[in-house]
């Protein structure tokens, strides 16, 4: 009966490791993925921060900020 056991345990242990090597490479795609999108937003987010509407309301949020009396 112990043997049975063991062997059934060995069995599900190797079939999980194999089963783990099989997905690693679908794990960096998916960060690679994840990078990318990350980046593209960056890059969006970049162009309407320094487009010259938003650029101007940040410079008199700032201005205002610096001008306030304590």
């Amino acid at each position: 009966m112990y043997q049975a056991v063991r062997a059934r345990l060995s069995a599900l242990v190797c079939g999980a490791v194999r089963v783990a090597r099989r997905d690693a490479g679908m794990v960096t795609s998916e960060y690679a993925m994840g990078i990318v999108a990350a980046v593209a937003f960056a890059v969006v987010l970049y162009k309407v921060v320094t487009s010259g509407a938003v650029s101007a309301e940040l410079q008199g949020i700032v201005k205002q900020a610096l001008d306030a009396r304590m």
